[in-house]
């Protein structure tokens, strides 16, 4: 594979990550346990949304499996489960704290750079699927670019959370990976 495209993905894939790793930094612990929005024409208990905390363990267990490429054999680093893969929706019985959520943001990172600026024209069109989803089967360097859009939707998301409670982050926006191991 082209040096040239290996490192074009590592750039704004790891700008991504870079960027949700600014939104984790700048959460203040008032709001990484309130829901991102309400649905005031719910019932009570089903109208609070997702918490900071939860869509950051959603982006980053995906960004974890799909690196890894299939379902089988994966299992997320303690203490971290397999609760994105319940289709009724569990979730972990307390939140996970930022400091255990950007650990595994930043061994992600290290791997997610190792695995895509590394990546041969063989292992970018290795079939990869995911029975019951969307993923029938879809070439591993597809994936990526369908992960990398993930992470940035969710960063994004988490952005926008933190703007709306006039909380502004250092970098804005970041155009491409930073140099340093830590992102933001």
């Amino acid at each position: 594979m082209m040096d040239f495209w290996r490192d074009a993905l590592w750039q704004q894939f790891g700008a991504a990550i870079d960027m949700l790793d600014d939104a984790i930094l700048h959460c203040p612990e008032s709001l990484w346990t309130e829901p991102l929005w309400i649905d005031d024409a719910l019932p009570p208990a089903a109208a609070a949304f997702p918490q900071f905390w939860s869509i950051t363990h959603h982006v980053l267990f995906w960004l974890d499996l799909y690196l890894y490429g299939t379902l089988e054999g994966f299992a997320p680093p303690a203490p971290f489960t397999l609760c994105e893969l319940d289709p009724a929706g569990a979730v972990p019985d307390s939140p996970y704290t930022k400091d255990v959520l950007r650990d595994y943001l930043l061994s992600l990172r290290t791997r997610c750079q190792t695995i895509v600026t590394g990546l041969t024209e063989e292992q970018a069109g290795r079939p990869c699927g995911f029975p019951g989803s969307r993923w029938k089967s879809v070439s591993y360097y597809e994936l990526q670019l369908y992960n990398m859009r993930h992470v940035q939707e969710h960063g994004a998301q988490l952005h926008l959370f933190l703007g709306q409670h006039a909380i502004k982050t250092e970098n804005g926006w970041i155009a491409r990976a930073t140099d340093a191991q830590g992102g933001a």
